[in-house]
């Protein structure tokens, strides 16, 4: 069964940075797209960051462009996204999906972490 697990969130002031994991199952892993999803409180759950198979291709919301980067390890399975010069509107449970395309639709993904709560204080 395909499984992915995020990890590194927590609590950390604006300005600061923070590096999220997301360990896959090797099956759930050769699925060709990666993203990284949030959810405030309050609100639905946006897209934030997607990545292709071969990191050849990259995706970002205009929110965090510039301040956020997605990347892989496919030899190890491992999918990630540095967050630098966070923001407290950053706060949210960050999500990590697997799915056929690389694209912002959540509808495109197919398989879903359970999330990590990151945290941006004042």
């Amino acid at each position: 069964q395909a499984q992915l697990v995020e990890s590194g969130g927590g609590l950390v002031q604006a300005g600061g940075s923070l590096r999220l994991s997301c360990a896959a199952s090797a099956r759930t892993f050769s699925i060709p797209a990666m993203g990284w999803f949030r959810q405030a409180p309050g609100k639905e759950r946006e897209f934030v960051a997607a990545i292709s198979w071969n990191g050849g291709s990259t995706y970002y919301a205009d929110s965090v462009k510039g301040r956020f980067t997605i990347s892989r390890d496919n030899a190890k399975n491992m999918g990630y996204l540095q967050m630098n010069s966070l923001k407290v509107e950053d706060t949210a449970v960050y999500y990590c999906a697997a799915g056929r395309n690389a694209y912002p639709s959540q509808g495109w993904y197919d398989y879903w972490g359970q999330g990590t709560q990151v945290t941006v204080s004042s």
